[in-house]
């Protein structure tokens, strides 16, 4: 074939090509736009990224390095730790001890783990559902205590051990080759994994806390129910579809799996579960020191958006623990490409953009994705404002749009903004500036409200108590702080231990 006709086919081809495809070549330019927007913001060495359709893979790229003193760069074999994300591993594991008749979700959780100090009435779908703590069942609080004895029920159940169940039951049936339990380094060694390397802010090897600069970090080793599997992304949707497709687990099993354990909560059994913008979203984080990672799906779409990185600022600064992926920046960079179509809008927002956000928010859709999107950048730049404090004030007038633009934050105001709200003034106390009171409505009433149908919730108290210290209320900061301490059936966590040495430090004297 000469050179004139290949060409002269290529433009053929070219000018044949359906819309579809150019939209989908669009969507994947402004994603990748956006994921070097967010690499570059977030001072990310490496990620992996996938997005995959049904069977087929439609993004896949491997950005930055995995080790960057030998200069080795993110590859689709390159095993990160994905810490957390091991509880979608265990959860799947557990429900095929139901689906085999070997396990009744229903039994007290203290019949398998043997810890005495916990009631009858804590039963193992609390513990899988986060929801063990305070009256079991009513309240989703993250525990990874209690969801770590889990092994305690799968070895009695099974018969077998944590290690045997996941290699028997998941890895080795899927064929996952880049997936494993991670114990030690000489296990790297001896099994010749290859894994990015873990670092900190930026991944310089000075620096520290409260600089530009950072740290290189270290690998979490050792496993449990709670974390501990390393793998890939290209692996992670191999177990995706694995579920797509019920071989692992029933359509019930992956049912109970996949919607929230009661209305209202963002957890179901040993997975996140939301609704944004008329789409259900199914999702899992991982978040060591030194590593983070995503799993996405949107079963209506048949897509999955799954993404690691060598640091953990992937996962941190969107406060995930709280049960909303749409705080996270990545997740916000997918949900408009690939399913809501809002490609062309802004994901991060300047000081010049600001001025123009009226003018972008004719349609309710959009209006509605623009909301999220404040808050969420919000967000982030009151976590980057610890490193650069130019981004303290770009989080306050965000968020001053944000209520401009949106004064109903009594409706959808929540904890992660309680807790953005409340980080910017312990920022500007902690860098001894003057007192910044502009937000101070809103965080009480955003936290009254949050405590009024929850009052044992420790997160809300922890904020609330340190909201008034600062204001020097002491007597309203030991009100708060009291709540935590004597709150009935919860696992001791850093914010007991923070309110007790408090209390004991502000005692009032005879």
């Amino acid at each position: 074939m000469s050179r004139f006709f290949s060409t002269l086919m290529a433009v053929f081809f070219v000018l044949g090509c359906s819309d579809s495809r150019k939209a989908d070549t669009i969507k994947d330019t402004h994603f990748s736009e956006e994921l070097s927007e967010l690499k570059e913001y977030f001072q990310i060495p490496g990620l992996s990224v996938l997005v995959g359709q049904g069977d087929e893979i439609i993004y896949e790229d491997y950005r930055g390095m995995a080790d960057i003193g030998q200069q080795l760069p993110m590859d689709s074999s390159t095993t990160l730790p994905m810490a957390s994300l091991t509880k979608t591993f265990s959860a799947i594991m557990l429900l095929q001890l139901v689906d085999e008749g070997k396990l009744s979700l229903n039994e007290p959780l203290r019949n398998y783990s043997g810890n005495l100090t916990i009631g009858d009435s804590i039963k193992v779908k609390h513990a899988l559902s986060h929801t063990s703590q305070g009256i079991p069942g009513q309240h989703f609080y993250y525990n990874n205590s209690r969801f770590m004895l889990l092994g305690d029920v799968m070895e009695k159940a099974s018969g077998e051990d944590f290690e045997t169940n996941m290699y028997g039951r998941i890895i080795n049936p899927l064929q996952l080759k880049n997936t494993y339990l991670l114990q030690d380094s000489l296990q790297l060694v001896k099994e010749k994994r290859k894994v990015a390397q873990p670092y900190f802010l930026g991944g310089e090897p000075q620096g520290g806390y409260m600089t530009k600069e950072s740290n290189p970090g270290f690998i979490d080793y050792g496993y449990s129910t709670a974390a501990g599997i390393s793998s890939t992304v290209r692996d992670l949707f191999k177990l995706s579809r694995a579920l797509d497709k019920n071989t692992l687990i029933s359509e019930a099993s992956k049912n109970s799996m996949f919607r929230p354990f009661h209305s209202g909560l963002p957890y179901g059994l040993g997975a996140f579960t939301q609704e944004f913008m008329g789409e259900k979203l199914v999702w899992g984080y991982g978040q060591y020191d030194c590593y983070s990672s995503l799993f996405l799906k949107v079963p209506k779409r048949d897509l999955t958006f799954i993404i690691a990185a060598n640091n953990n600022l992937m996962s941190d600064p969107a406060r995930l623990i709280a049960g909303d992926v749409t705080y996270s920046l990545f997740a916000l960079s997918f949900l408009k490409n690939f399913v809501l179509d809002l490609e062309e809008a802004h994901l991060f927002e300047d000081r010049t953009t600001l001025k123009s956000l009226k003018n972008r928010m004719a349609e309710k859709r959009r209006r509605e994705f623009i909301r999220k999107k404040l808050m969420a950048q919000s967000l982030a730049a009151t976590f980057m404002s610890r490193y650069d404090e130019q981004e303290s004030e770009l989080s306050k007038q965000i968020l001053n749009q944000l209520f401009i633009h949106f004064p109903d934050y009594r409706d959808y105001g929540d904890l992660v903004l309680l807790r953005n709200l409340y980080m910017l003034k312990f920022m500007d106390h902690m860098r001894d500036k003057d007192e910044f009171t502009d937000f101070d409505n809103q965080i009480e009433e955003a936290g009254e409200l949050l405590l009024e149908a929850d009052k044992n919730n420790p997160y809300a108290n922890f904020y609330m108590a340190n909201f008034f210290q600062i204001q020097g209320a002491l007597d309203k900061s030991r009100e708060y702080y009291k709540n935590i301490v004597e709150a009935k059936n919860f696992s001791p966590w850093w914010y007991t231990r923070e309110a007790e040495q408090w209390i004991e430090e502000h005692a009032p004297k005879d």
